[in-house]
């Protein structure tokens, strides 16, 4: 780079210095009384450009046994300076007329001149440093990519300064339309030769990551330090073919395909996309490598596409003998277990069994399933923390499923509902309500609650309270209750009903009534012993109290108030 900067500094010295257009005033003129004319635009201009000159001079003495950082600083200090001249000349251009005409066009000439000394001189720095990173060690490579990476866009800014003044001098009418045809083959040549380079080096990153997926641990290092460097090639490779694209398109010249193929290689959307030439090309791109695709696979992919469906197919049938087989399994007596956690084993093996014949299935088709299981372990983690309160419910039915507190058809009063249980899955218990509701209800909430089985055991206890009045007959009362209670059929004789007087109400003589039946029978015996509880009191003369109150009123003799 400071090869560069030195041939432009020399030509910015050699031009302004030999081309002054001020004059050293004479002797005379310096006496002169007369006050000094002011200074026109044009005049004003070419005195900047005049110390612009000056300034790269002193940082041309400057940079004179400078190295390393401090150097690169006032190398940086030199480019600016001469994009101000750039600058003022453009203005001076602008200004341009009959007068300064002349001098404007010898300074763009200049111009031309050194830039294609500085472009000759910077293409055969890039050939030379090519050739020292194809001969040179890896891990030298890194830092010499880096300086041609800058020597090249140095490079490619001088060819888009140079077409810079070319456009000036068409506007000067002085056009030199040969030389501007070389420059524009050139940048041509240039974008071919870069975009070329850009296809290699994305085909070689491409190479080098799928060959350490499979490289072993010893060559590992050499392939990343390889990747790295072709990454930053890549990188720079898409810098200069953007760069050129847009001067090339400056010039005039057709970059459809270059537009499409920095598309396909980073996918970053810019507005040069939106040009209907760019989206038909991208368009028929696709589709004629959909074509090859196709042409080239279908019969593979069919095949694949068979074999997999076959797998499928092969282990459905499976999955329904393993079924089967679960089924005659867990239905041995001996096992002993609730229709709940039958209907579980055998869903659970069915579905475990058509599980394994998909990621089978996959397998035989090419797909690697290790992102597959990785991704189902980090959806899992994800899914987890998202879904805690189905988890609390997965867990509370494995407890529900292992301890068993009850089981299909059973009568239940549990998380603050009850009715009879119809189904369950590990998530929740369904439980259909005496008048035939429809609850589904979270197993967490079941398991973290009391659990009360009404049909658990084959036979239960029947608790009736039954009053008389304080005037009736005790013991005829406890021989029409007995009589009542051992002549009903569907009351078991063991174990032995319970009747005995239980509490002096305030209102009645409670008697305690406790026949023991098979449970399908509690309510109709609960409902036929009441019934036929009344019929007899009535009929034997027994009364049934209800709550009353004795109001005594006493009167108040109102003659004797008044004496």
């Amino acid at each position: 780079m400071r090869w560069s900067l030195l041939f432009l500094l020399l030509f910015s010295l050699t031009c302004f210095a030999e081309n002054s257009p001020t004059e050293t005033p004479s002797p005379t003129e310096t006496t002169s009384t007369e006050a000094p004319k002011p200074l026109s635009e044009t005049e004003r201009i070419i005195g900047n450009i005049d110390q612009l000159d000056a300034d790269l001079g002193e940082l041309l003495s400057q940079s004179q046994g400078k190295t390393g950082t401090e150097k690169n600083v006032i190398d940086m200090q030199m480019l600016k300076k001469n994009e101000e001249i750039r600058a003022e000349l453009q203005k001076l251009i602008g200004l341009e007329n009959d007068e300064n005409r002349p001098l404007i066009i010898e300074l763009v000439n200049e111009q031309v001149g050194y830039l294609n000394e500085a472009a000759d001189f910077l293409s055969k720095q890039i050939t030379t440093k090519q050739a020292q990173i194809d001969s040179a060690e890896p891990e030298q490579r890194l830092l010499m990519e880096k300086s041609l990476q800058e020597t090249t866009n140095f490079y490619h800014r001088m060819l888009k300064e140079q077409w810079i003044n070319f456009q000036w001098l068409n506007r000067l009418d002085v056009p030199k339309p040969k030389e501007q045809a070389q420059l524009v083959e050139t940048v041509r040549q240039r974008l071919d030769f870069m975009s070329a380079m850009l296809s290699f080096d994305s085909q070689q990153e491409s190479t080098l990551s799928s060959q350490l997926k499979t490289a072993a641990e010893g060559e590992k290092a050499t392939l990343q330090l390889q990747q790295i460097l072709t990454q930053r090639k890549v990188t720079g490779d898409i810098e200069s073919v953007q760069f050129l694209a847009d001067l090339g398109k400056d010039m005039g010249l057709e970059t459809t395909e270059y537009t499409k193929q920095l598309f396909e290689t980073t996918g970053n959307l810019t507005n040069e996309l939106l040009d209907v030439k760019v989206i038909f090309s991208i368009l028929t791109g696709w589709v004629g490598t959909v074509k090859i695709w196709l042409a080239e696979n279908t019969p593979q992919m069919l095949f694949k596409l068979f074999i997999f469906l076959l797998i499928v197919f092969i282990f459905k049938i499976l999955k329904n003998i393993t079924r089967r087989i679960v089924t005659r399994a867990v239905s041995s007596p001996t096992l002993r277990m609730s229709q709940l956690m039958k209907d579980f084993f055998i869903s659970i093996t069915g579905n475990i069994v058509l599980c394994v014949g998909l990621l089978f299935a996959l397998a035989q088709i090419g797909l690697d399933l290790t992102p597959i299981l990785t991704g189902f372990g980090v959806a899992g983690v994800i899914i987890g923390f998202a879904l805690q309160d189905t988890l609390s419910n997965f867990a509370s039915g494995m407890m529900l499923l292992i301890y068993r507190p009850f089981d299909v058809d059973d009568f239940v009063e549990a998380g603050g509902t009850s009715g009879k249980v119809s189904h369950m899955s590990l998530v929740s218990t369904t439980i259909k309500t005496f008048d035939n509701q429809i609850l589904i209800v979270p197993n967490s909430k079941i398991w973290g609650d009391t659990i009360k089985n009404i049909t658990h055991e084959r036979v239960r206890r029947v608790d009736m309270i039954f009053g008389i009045g304080y005037s009736d007959d005790v013991e005829k009362t406890e021989k029409v209750l007995n009589e009542i209670v051992t002549e009903h059929p569907m009351v078991l004789r063991s174990p032995e009903p319970m009747i005995k007087l239980h509490t002096l109400n305030t209102s009645s003589v409670d008697f305690i009534v406790r026949p023991w039946v098979k449970t399908e029978d509690y309510w109709d015996v609960y409902w036929d012993v009441t019934r036929e509880v009344k019929m007899r009191f009535d009929r034997e003369g027994i009364s049934i109290p209800f709550p009353q109150q004795d109001v005594h009123l006493h009167m108040i003799n109102t003659d004797i108030d008044k004496k």
